[in-house]
């Protein structure tokens, strides 16, 4: 049981000068409001707002998921600009928590652009800050500095003997080479990197995340790209998954601004389906709620505009929420394993508070959802 973290929860210099001295995404969970009669917004932290980069906080963290059956954090991992982004929480907390055997690590590279959503006005379209796409020689560097820096840990999460990478948006991802076999030969360059640590004989896992089954590759719309599953094949992946079930509906769940978390666990279907077409694994992933809204303007009208006026899923109880798990178990029980990467289920998520899916407790629920991980995976 793998928990994405989404690491925008402590200090970071860039934020700095984006956002101001100091600040964090905590300040957006602070000052949410409700969109309509029965939101629940604000959410309130059972342990209020912490620095998720300071070790003793990041053992907080690792007992509690260890106790409840999560068994590794999948970070979400930026790369901008000739450096890493929001990384101290994995460098400086996690890593240097001495609590870090109990739980493995890998990483999600969120190769997106990062756009200027904290928050997000309806006055105009939300402005890059920073571009996700990479040229080969950055691609090079970043790759570089993850084989040295976390290949070399311990405890980074293995599937098969490899270790597990994570690619979030495919096509950005390929446009930043030009094309598929410019981008396949800098991922066998990759593995060869992982190789050479002396560590990893095998070299790399290579996961892609996906939207729907098989629909449009990545989040990069009107790319000149083969569907998914051509693409996933011809870039040499290893398994596919998915980061949360509304990419499944591709923003569409029942009305706008109630969605309906009933619809959203159809996604064992997408699974299955997934699992058909593609000719690698698929990995299914457990989604525990969604709300955007704390990442708009409060002072503004909430419209259906796309992320983040997206559509807010009621109905996400622990008991719903239970129901996803089981069906997460259903599957991987049905599913033909070809090895042990048949065995991943991703969570969303850990912390996505400004997303409205996180597993760390609130005042309201306390770990009554991550309960319900223990109970159905914690053996």
């Amino acid at each position: 049981m793998a928990a994405y973290y989404f690491p925008n929860y402590h200090p970071n210099a860039r934020n700095d000068v984006w956002y101001g001295p100091g600040w964090t995404e905590w300040e957006l969970v602070k000052t949410a409001k409700p969109r309509f009669p029965g939101h629940q917004q604000p959410v309130e932290p059972a342990w209020g707002a912490f620095d998720e980069s300071d070790p003793a906080w990041a053992s907080k963290e690792i007992t509690l998921a260890a106790a409840h059956g999560v068994t590794a954090f999948l970070y979400d991992w930026y790369w901008y600009e000739e450096r890493p982004y929001l990384h101290a929480a994995l460098e400086n907390g996690f890593l240097r928590s001495p609590e870090r055997k109990l739980l493995k690590f890998a990483l999600m590279w969120a190769n997106h652009d990062w756009l200027d959503i904290q928050p997000a006005s309806l006055a105009a379209s939300p402005p890059v800050l920073a571009q996700g796409a990479l040229p080969p020689d950055a691609f090079e560097r970043m790759t570089d500095y993850i084989a040295e820096r976390y290949f070399t840990q311990p405890n980074y999460l293995t599937l098969d003997g490899r270790p597990y990478f994570s690619i979030y948006d495919l096509a950005t991802f390929v446009s930043g080479f030009g094309g598929v076999e410019a981008a396949r030969a800098a991922l066998e360059r990759f593995r060869r990197k992982a190789r050479a640590t002396g560590l990893w004989d095998r070299g790399l896992h290579l996961n892609g995340i996906v939207w729907g089954a098989a629909g449009p590759a990545g989040g990069t719309r009107g790319a000149p790209l083969p569907e998914t599953v051509t693409l996933a094949a011809a870039l040499g992946l290893d398994s596919v998954a998915s980061y949360t079930w509304f990419h499944h509906h591709d923003g569409r769940v029942d009305a706008f601004p109630r969605g309906r978390y009933e619809r959203a666990l159809e996604a064992y279907g997408a699974w299955c389906e997934g699992s058909r077409r593609f000719p690698l694994d698929y990995h299914p992933n457990a989604t525990m709620g969604w709300d955007p809204s704390p990442r708009t303007a409060q002072d503004e009208a909430y419209e259906a505009r796309g992320y983040p006026w997206t559509a807010i899923l009621e109905g996400n109880t622990p008991a719903a929420f239970r129901t996803g798990l089981e069906r997460a178990q259903t599957y991987l029980a049905r599913a033909q394993p070809s090895g042990a990467q048949q065995r991943l289920v991703t969570l969303n998520a850990w912390n996505e508070w400004t997303e409205g899916s996180y597993l760390l407790p609130d005042a309201k629920n306390g770990t009554t959802y991550l309960e319900q991980v223990r109970n159905i995976f914690g053996s």
